[in-house]
């Protein structure tokens, strides 16, 4: 049995495959401990307990938290003599042009942990200055006395020879002062130039790497010892979960990641190859544009902090079902970023919670129902909820289902603007894309941020809450590596391109193969970092064909020009090895014209007016058509149809949403 596992901020939720049949379940999660709330629902999904399970896919937040609430390890820096600073001085950029007293990210390693020792090489990797392993030695004593959990080493120019990183790991190594997987060298992590970039990567390697090692033993520990474990990465592929001691922060953004890949893979069973997901749950919300595929990038930040590093391409808003709503000092209703969490999470949740949110405000206007919410196993407190929405419709001198749609309305124009970032800024018009909504709160806004971007069609998964977990059981094996090169372009270069090309593909293979994918199950792509000479970022182009015409032309679509009289320079070779495996067999059923009385269970009023029809999703069969407004109840969602939408089962359950 494969079984996948996404756990969030609020929810966790679980997707089995057994023999194609797919079955769901999902749990509050437990923040202080979320490996519980995992291990309870495995335990609970599987008809034979934890003992049935022989694979095991699951995305994590674990690294990103970490990172975000500077929960991470303590981590000492050592770099080359004269760049201590490295961390701290950065680009000297300004996250806001025009303010007086920008505010900066702090560094995650204090400045009190980095250490320098003298070495130097020059740009060829050849040594100016040996390593001095005397006052190696002397560092390293002050490094002892703070009892670390994990050091990263970081020298310049290291990317191309190795050697001087590698004498320092082995120097701690034989000191005893921290294992083996605990020494990070960025010479391993990214291998790549630009120093202070590879320095903050490496510096978020060692700062997460002991917090996900030890989370993953633990679940280790918890399964069946032939049971294997796969953990998501931020690129839509996945990994053993022994691999996490050498490649931590590959998990950061493994949840998003997730849903991003699963919507497209149903999407494109049903017809569309060109969408927008979004992904709203309890704490934020994601959103990603999929034009015939879902988009890649080798760089993002976390928390302001760069990272290196291929993931998919992700807009991520604090907008969750769990935003909190607030009046400012202006007299402005503001949602988000801060959440309720799980605990004590949404004030209907009946959890103690006394701070409102988008949940609640859909609550308000009927759109969760207190009889149907996840599957009838959770009641609503309604009563708590109004008596809140008075003191907010007070401050705002509006009625409480005013007050309730005025939430809403802010959260979907926070929604509207992260779709824009990632379509109309990058040259794509939304009209011309499919919107996929999933998360646990996707379905209820699907129709109103449709309408706001001028989207005529929706789809909603037929297991849109747990979707993430589902994008685990669908998502290929995948391993990159990348090689420095720096060179000028030119038809003398194609046999070293060759032979880099070699040395990445025998790589790659051996890293699938001890992964468990036999060979007729690989897939190898290689890309070229290119930029005109002079520029200060590069593109990633294909690399197989004529790389300088194929350049100019990327060029010429990412900024509507090209420069044929620039040279141009290859700055890193890369590699993508996937292993492709076997997804779960989702058939299309027959499909008729037929209404949806089997799944009518009633009308009711609501309280926003008007009458809303309500519907069970598990008897919609394909073929069956009605019109908003409507609520689809289901155990893992709610859908919230709104008037003047239509709604058609496709012949694989999902519901597609069209506007009338």
């Amino acid at each position: 049995m494969l079984v996948g596992v996404d756990i969030g901020g609020t929810f966790t939720d679980l997707v089995l495959n057994i023999d194609g049949k797919l079955r769901i379940h999902k749990l509050l999660s437990t923040p202080a401990n979320p490996a519980e709330a995992m291990l309870n629902g495995l335990d609970t999904i599987s008809p034979d307990g934890l003992a049935a399970l022989r694979q095991i896919a699951h995305g994590s937040t674990v690294a990103t938290n970490a990172i975000l609430e500077r929960k991470g390890s303590k981590t000492a820096l050592i770099t080359t003599q004269g760049f201590k600073d490295i961390l701290f001085i950065g680009r000297q950029n300004r996250p806001d042009l025009y303010a007086l007293h920008p505010t900066l990210p702090e560094p995650l390693i204090p400045r009190d942990f980095c250490y320098e020792v003298p070495e130097r090489l020059d740009y060829h990797g050849d040594v100016l200055l040996d390593l001095d392993v005397s006052a190696l030695d002397k560092v390293l004593d002050q490094i002892a006395k703070k009892n670390v959990d994990a050091i990263a080493v970081c020298f310049l120019y290291s990317f191309i020879n190795p050697d001087h990183e590698e004498q320092v790991k082995q120097r701690i190594i034989e000191r005893g002062m921290v294992e083996d997987w605990q020494v990070v060298l960025s010479a391993d992590v990214l291998p790549e130039f630009r120093e202070y970039e590879r320095a903050s990567t490496t510096a978020l390697e060692a700062y997460v790497r002991p917090v996900m090692t030890r989370y993953v033993d633990r679940l280790i520990d918890a399964l069946p010892d032939d049971a294997t474990l796969r953990i998501m990465k931020s690129d839509g592929g996945v990994m053993h979960a022994e691999h996490v001691r050498e490649k931590a922060i590959n998990t950061a953004l493994s949840g998003p990641a997730a849903g991003v890949i699963g919507a497209f893979h149903i999407a494109k069973l049903a017809g569309f190859d060109h969408i927008i997901t979004l992904d709203m749950g309890g704490t934020s919300t994601d959103v990603a544009l999929c034009p015939g595929e879902p988009q890649t990038s080798q760089s993002s930040e976390i928390d302001g902090l760069p990272l290196r590093a291929r993931l998919l391409d992700i807009e991520t808003i604090g907008a969750g079902g769990g935003s909190i709503a607030r009046v400012d000092a202006g007299g402005a209703l503001r949602v988000g970023p801060g959440s309720a969490g799980a605990n004590p999470g949404p004030i209907i949740y009946g959890r103690k919670g006394d701070q409102i949110t988008v949940s609640d405000a859909n609550a308000i206007l009927g759109r969760l129902d207190a009889d149907h919410f996840l599957g009838g196993n959770m009641s609503l407190d309604l009563k708590a909820a109004n008596k809140a929405f008075k003191k907010l419709a007070k401050l705002i001198d509006k009625s409480i289902i005013e007050a309730a749609k005025g939430v809403i309305d802010v959260a979907n124009v926070n929604i509207d603007r992260a779709v824009r970032r990632v379509s109309v800024a990058r040259g794509h018009d939304p009209r011309d894309f499919t919107l996929v909504a999933f998360g646990g709160a996707g379905p209820l806004h699907a129709c109103e941020v449709a309408e706001r971007l001028g989207m005529s069609r929706v789809l909603i998964p037929r297991y849109p809450g747990v979707l993430c977990a589902y994008g685990l059981l669908v998502a290929d094996v995948k391993v990159d590596d990348s090689l420095p090169i720096l060179v000028r372009a030119n038809r003398g270069i194609v046999a070293r391109l060759r032979a880099m090309q070699a040395e990445l593909l025998a790589s790659g293979r051996d890293a699938l193969r001890r992964e468990g994918i036999p060979d007729e199950q690989m897939e190898f792509q290689i890309y070229l970092d290119m930029r005109y000479q002079g520029q200060a970022h590069e593109l990633t182009i294909p690399f197989g064909g004529d790389i300088i015409s194929d350049f100019h032309n990327a060029h010429a679509a990412a900024y509507g020009h090209y420069m044929d009289d620039k040279p141009i320079e290859i700055v890193n070779m890369r590699m993508q090895a996937k292993g492709n495996i076997l997804v779960p067999d989702v058939a299309p059923e027959a499909s008729k014209n037929i209404s949806a009385d089997e799944a009518f269970l009633g009308d009711k009023k609501s309280p926003a007016g008007g009458i809303m029809a309500l519907y069970e999703r598990d008897a919609l069969a394909p073929g069956a058509r009605f019109s908003g407004e409507a609520l689809v109840f289901q155990l893992d969602s709610t859908v919230y149809i709104a008037q003047g939408w239509s709604a058609r089962v496709d012949a694989y359950r999902n519901l597609i949403l069209e506007r009338l």
